[in-house]
């Protein structure tokens, strides 16, 4: 067995160089891990880039990292919570001192996660979750997709979800509600804005280990696969953050113009994998290692 060829090597393209040029992106998320990797894909082709996080310090080391990219136009980052519309309006206001107007692409990666067994989630933790992935995505969304009518141009957004939008998620209830809810955003707003020029399209990524994974999520999959992550891919290895990239960098280009409402998985088939014979149930209290729900 030999699995799926490894990716071409960092700093590679598929689309021509300057794609992006004369184009701004907004990433949100995009100070830290899977959204700066995804910045740095588009600052290759050429983009100009509007990061935005809750975090000043990622923020400004992410943007001298991106500002550093061969090819790169402009960066500029920008403080935000996303749970805020009128936070959400003066990044969008920042952006068009910067860049001369609405961001043309619109990266929606911001979200909040961490594993619970559904019994013990609290009211506020359903909410930090909810409020972020789901709400915070359709206020970014929203205030793109007005902005772009208002002005009569056409724009590409790029919800970031999950494959347990489809298959539900076990110990992740608040995160794949929101999920889905994204998910449904996506096929709604395809339909809604096409007519006016606005795409969207949702991108799902698998296992793209780096470095900014937070400890929960690091320490399920070391428990989970203590030894060889990559065996337990039908492809034989793991994403490479690269790889994402280039999947959200192709579908906000005019290469996919006449892809709207659909949602594009990167995870080397790991959703769809299926046992003969299914392992053995182990609930999920136990697989976090918690003791019997005590009321």
């Amino acid at each position: 067995m030999r699995g799926l060829p490894a990716p071409p090597p960092l700093g590679s393209a598929a689309l021509p160089p300057g794609t992006f040029t004369g184009r701004a992106v907004l990433v949100t998320g995009g100070g830290t891990g899977l959204g700066k990797a995804i910045a740095a894909e588009f600052a290759r082709l050429g983009a100009d880039l509007v990061i935005a996080g809750r975090r000043i310090e990622q923020l400004k080391s992410a943007q001298e990292e991106l500002a550093a990219v061969p090819g790169a136009g402009r960066v500029t980052a920008a403080v935000c919570d996303i749970r805020d519309p009128e936070r959400v309006a003066e990044v969008f206001d920042a952006a068009a001192a910067a860049f001369g107007g609405v961001p043309d692409v619109l990266v929606n990666n911001a979200a909040a996660n961490f594993p619970c067994p559904a019994e013990d989630l609290s009211p506020n933790a359903w909410r930090a979750v909810v409020d972020i992935t789901l709400t915070g995505t359709w206020f970014v969304t929203r205030e793109f997709g007005r902005r772009h009518l208002a002005a009569g141009s056409a724009g590409s957004i790029v919800n970031m979800g999950a494959s347990y939008a489809w298959t539900g998620g076990p110990g992740y209830a608040h995160s794949a509600a929101a999920k889905a809810g994204v998910k449904n955003l996506v096929e709604t707003l395809a339909v809604e804005w096409g007519p006016y020029g606005i795409q969207i399209n949702g991108l799902v990524p698998g296992l793209f280990p780096h470095a900014d994974m937070t400890e929960d999520i690091r320490g399920g999959l070391e428990r989970a696969a203590p030894d060889d992550k990559d065996t337990r891919q039908p492809a034989l290895r793991v994403g490479a953050p690269r790889e994402l990239g280039w999947a959200a960098t192709f579908l906000a280009s005019p290469y996919a113009r006449f892809i709207t409402g659909h949602t594009l998985v990167v995870d080397g088939a790991n959703w769809q994998r299926r046992s003969l014979v299914n392992p053995e149930v182990i609930p999920v209290r136990e697989q976090l290692g918690r003791g019997p729900f005590i009321p």
